[in-house]
């Protein structure tokens, strides 16, 4: 597999695990700092087995590292991983941004 394929299909899945409200939350509450698993399923409504598949998803994206300390799970987002993102997303900007820019400026000039 190609970087650009690797990139493509690790954004593919990054998007997906991020597609989840639940999964958004849990990665903006372990950003700075890591939290228990059993913790974070006290900020939802639903089960721990729950709480603990959508941090599979969020795993296999690898938006979030697992460090297992005695019987606790700390959960952490990977920084590396959301500025992948984070690129992506900017990437996108700044083109639809320019875009749209010289499509205002053809618009403007026009009669």
């Amino acid at each position: 597999m190609t970087g650009a394929r690797r990139t493509s299909a690790g954004l593919d899945e990054a998007f997906g695990a991020l597609a989840h409200p639940v999964r958004r939350r849990i990665v903006e509450s372990t950003i700075r700092r890591g939290r228990r698993i059993t913790e974070l399923s006290e900020d939802f409504d639903i089960s721990l087995a729950a709480v603990s598949k959508h941090i599979k998803v969020l795993e296999r994206a690898q938006l979030v590292s697992r460090q297992i300390v005695g019987r606790d799970h700390l959960i952490r987002a990977r920084a590396d991983q959301l500025r992948a993102v984070r690129v992506w997303i900017d990437r996108q900007t700044t083109f639809w941004e320019r875009a749209l820019a010289r499509l205002k400026a053809d618009l403007e000039k026009a009669p």
